[in-house]
């Protein structure tokens, strides 16, 4: 996300954090930890209606809310949540702050619906040496996708992705850069890779990355670009960006089809996000895609900088349940929100 961006969505955004949560405590680092790692204590606040105008309503395009949580923690690591991934019954959760941290957190339920988070931890990414990634020049870290065991992170500024060994060694992996074309590298200072996905076996693309930016040309028109990395020959694309949306994330759905989150801001009307679904194909050298939007919300709504998606099947229904994590920005006009729907 763009510095000015950020800055204008620090200033500008409504919805204060929420107030008076008791049984917080601050990181504790232990003994022999690297520094900032440790485990944290998140408050959550139910949100009972997505739109509070209408707390009746559950259906909202394709998509059906489930449930929602305002997270908060008085830990000094805790925010700036841009990428998100659930396991495949939604238990674990991991996150990636824009400051190069992990989250690794256990989702608690109740009849169904999200009731906070337990066994919350933060950790400094790290690069080949072992030392934290945030400590040069790759520390904003915006997107996350796991595949094979891997965690594949994509950090804006330097516009890189790296590869970390998650199954076998988890928040101590050590982050490998993936080689990725030359214009990804000619990509706008704040404006690089924010959306990551790793095609499953049974797509058409299997096994490769697929990388979006944020948005790669000046002007809210214009379409931004992205590449599918690995295979024989890595390929680029372009992605429409009608009404001036950013994009912010990407998943694969297990029809091979795509959800593709976005998110707006302007001072007038302040923040906004929607979700496009693209096609199987929609990923050819050199298209350009587009797709029907299945979700659209506006600032009457309980969302906030909306940067995160991941996917799971609830273990009892068997339902596709999609969460969405905000990106407060580290600011206390901002707020991280956790959403959950099933996708129709």
């Amino acid at each position: 996300m763009r510095l000015s961006r950020r800055a204008a969505l620090g200033f500008g955004l409504g919805g204060a954090a929420a107030a008076g949560l008791a049984g917080l405590s601050r990181l504790r680092a232990e003994p022999g930890l690297p520094a900032g790692e440790g485990p944290i204590v998140i408050a959550a606040r139910p949100i009972p209606a997505l739109l509070p105008g209408e707390p009746e309503r559950t259906t909202f395009g394709q998509l059906r809310f489930r449930s929602g949580l305002v997270l908060s923690s008085d830990s000094p690591e805790f925010g700036g949540w841009s990428g998100l991934w659930r396991s495949a019954d939604g238990t674990e959760i991991v996150a990636v702050s824009d400051r190069a941290e992990w989250l690794t957190a256990r989702a608690l339920t109740q009849d169904g619906h999200l009731a906070g988070l337990a066994d919350a931890a933060v950790a400094p990414m790290l690069d080949e040496t072992g030392a934290a990634l945030r400590r040069g020049k790759a520390w904003d870290s915006e997107s996350l996708a796991m595949a094979d065991g891997a965690a594949f992170v994509s950090f804006e500024r330097v516009h890189e992705i790296r590869r970390f060994a998650w199954a076998r060694d988890g928040v101590r992996a050590r982050g490998v850069s993936v080689p990725v074309p030359p214009a990804v590298k000619g990509l706008p200072f704040n404006e690089g890779l924010e959306a990551l996905a790793v095609a499953p076996r049974h797509h058409p693309l299997a096994g490769r990355i697929v990388a979006i930016a944020e948005r790669a040309k000046a002007g809210d028109g214009e379409p931004t670009t992205g590449w599918v990395l690995g295979g024989p020959e890595p390929f680029a694309f372009e992605v429409a960006r009608p009404l001036g949306f950013d994009i912010t994330d990407l998943a694969l759905l297990p029809s091979g089809e795509a959800l593709l989150l976005e998110r707006r801001f302007r001072l007038v009307s302040g923040v906004a996000c929607r979700i496009r679904r693209l096609a199987p194909d929609a990923f050819r050298p050199g298209a350009t895609v587009d797709g029907e939007i299945v979700f659209e919300a506006d600032r009457s709504y309980e969302i906030d900088n909306m940067e995160g998606m991941a996917l799971h099947r609830d273990p009892a229904s068997r339902e596709l349940v999609v969460s969405l994590i905000s990106d407060d920005n580290f600011s206390a006009l901002q707020r991280t929100i956790l959403l959950e729907f099933t996708l129709a």
